[in-house]
C-alpha cells in the first residue's frame, strides 16, 4: 500500500508545537528561532515530509515551471538551446518540463496538451517537420499563457519568434562556394513546411541567381537530414550527370554522412566536390577535411527565448506586441570548401 503523506499537522503533533509555527519554519521565516527551525527541518526530513507545491500553486496561480518542446533531444544544437534556456530559467527560480515531438505534429499536439494540463506558466517551442498550423496551441492563446517559437517558427499574432536570418546565412554559404569556382551546387535540405529550410533554399537560389547560375530542380535533395540520409544523398549525387562540384547541406550531420560515402568512393574533397554544412556541430571538426559551416548560436538562442518568456510572465513585455528577434550567425570557412 502507498504510505500516508506526512503533513505539517503530523510534524506539529510530534514536536508539540503549533501548526502555524511549523508552517512558518518550513518557509524559513526568521520569526521562528533558528533552534526550532532546525528541529522542524530535521524531523521533516526524517519523516519524509514533502512541501505541497500543488496547493501553493493553486493559491498563487503560478507553478514556476516552463514547458519546452523540441523536435529531437539527440541533437547537439537542440541540447545547447536547452542548456541556454535552463541557465536563465533556473536563475529566475523556474524549472523546466521538456518534451520532444520526434518530428511528429501529432506527438507535438499531445505534448502541448500535457504541458497545458500541467499548468506550465509559459511554453517555448521549436516546431516539428510536419506541423502545418498552430491550432493545437489555441488552448494557450485563449488563456493568454505566453508562448514563444524559436528556430523553427510560425507566424502568429500573439507570439514572438526567435531565429537567425537563415536566408542570409544560406546566401553567404552558397556565394562562398561560387567564389571557389563551383557552378554545379547541390542543396540538401529538409521539409519545406518549416521556415528554416524554406529560407535556406531561398538564400541558395538567390546566390545562384546573383552569380548567373541557373537553378536546377534536380539539384535539390529533400530528406530528414540525418547522417543516414546523407549516405543516401551521396548515392544520388554519384548518379548525377554531370557530377556536381559542390554540396551545400542544411545541417552538419547529413553533410558528414554524405562526405564519408563520397570519400570512400574515391572523391577528393574539396578538389572534386566541395562541402558546406550548417550549425557548427562538433562533428564538423572531426571529419577530414574539417567542414565549412554556419555557426548558429544555440545557447544564446535558448537564453533569449527564456529571458523573453520570463519578461512576459513578469509583465515587462507584452505578448500582443508581436516581434521577431534575429540572432547573428557567421560562416566559418574550413578546408572542405577551399578549392
Amino acid at each position: 500500500m502507498k504510505a500516508k503523506e506526512v503533513t505539517i499537522y503530523d510534524l506539529a503533533k510530534k514536536l508539540n508545537i503549533s501548526v502555524a509555527t511549523v508552517s512558518r519554519a518550513l518557509k524559513d521565516d526568521p520569526v521562528v528561532n533558528k533552534k526550532t527551525r532546525k528541529k522542524i527541518f530535521e524531523l521533516a526530513e526524517e519523516m519524509g515530509y514533502r512541501s505541497n507545491h500543488f496547493a501553493r500553486n493553486l493559491r498563487s496561480q503560478r507553478t514556476n515551471t516552463i514547458g519546452v518542446i523540441v523536435p529531437r533531444l539527440n541533437s547537439f544544437f537542440m541540447a545547447t538551446i536547452i542548456a541556454g534556456i535552463e541557465q536563465v530559467a533556473n536563475s529566475e527560480g523556474y524549472t523546466l518540463i521538456i518534451s520532444q515531438s520526434s518530428e511528429s505534429a501529432e506527438k507535438e499536439a499531445a505534448s502541448v496538451k500535457t504541458m497545458f494540463n500541467n499548468r506550465v506558466d509559459g511554453l517555448l517551442v521549436s516546431l516539428a517537420y510536419d506541423t502545418e498550423d498552430t491550432s493545437h496551441f489555441d488552448m494557450f492563446f485563449k488563456k493568454n499563457i505566453p508562448l514563444i517559437f524559436f528556430d523553427r517558427v510560425m507566424e502568429h499574432p500573439h507570439c514572438t519568434n526567435i531565429l537567425i536570418d537563415n536566408r542570409k546565412a544560406a546566401y553567404e554559404a552558397t556565394t562562398h562556394l561560387v567564389q571557389q569556382g563551383c557552378k554545379r551546387i547541390v542543396h540538401i535540405t529538409a521539409s519545406l513546411k518549416r521556415n528554416v529550410y524554406v529560407d535556406r533554399l531561398q538564400g541558395y537560389k538567390q546566390a545562384l541567381a546573383d552569380n548567373g547560375i541557373p537553378f536546377r530542380e534536380e539539384y535539390v535533395i529533400i530528406n530528414n537530414l540525418s547522417q543516414e540520409a546523407g549516405t543516401a544523398a551521396a548515392d544520388a549525387i554519384r548518379q548525377m550527370d554531370p557530377l556536381p562540384d559542390a554540396v551545400f547541406v542544411a545541417n552538419d550531420n547529413c553533410a558528414v554522412g554524405c562526405m564519408i560515402v563520397l570519400k570512400k568512393a574515391g572523391f577528393r574533397i574539396p578538389h572534386d566536390i566541395a562541402f558546406t554544412g550548417f550549425n557548427n556541430d562538433p562533428v564538423s571538426t572531426v571529419i577530414e577535411p574539417n567542414l565549412t559551416t554556419v555557426n548558429y548560436p544555440g545557447y544564446q538562442m535558448g537564453e533569449a527565448a527564456a529571458r523573453n518568456l520570463i519578461n512576459h510572465l513578469n509583465g515587462v513585455a507584452n505578448m500582443s506586441s508581436t516581434n521577431t528577434i534575429l540572432l547573428r550567425s557567421e560562416l566559418i570557412v574550413r578546408n572542405s570548401s577551399l578549392k
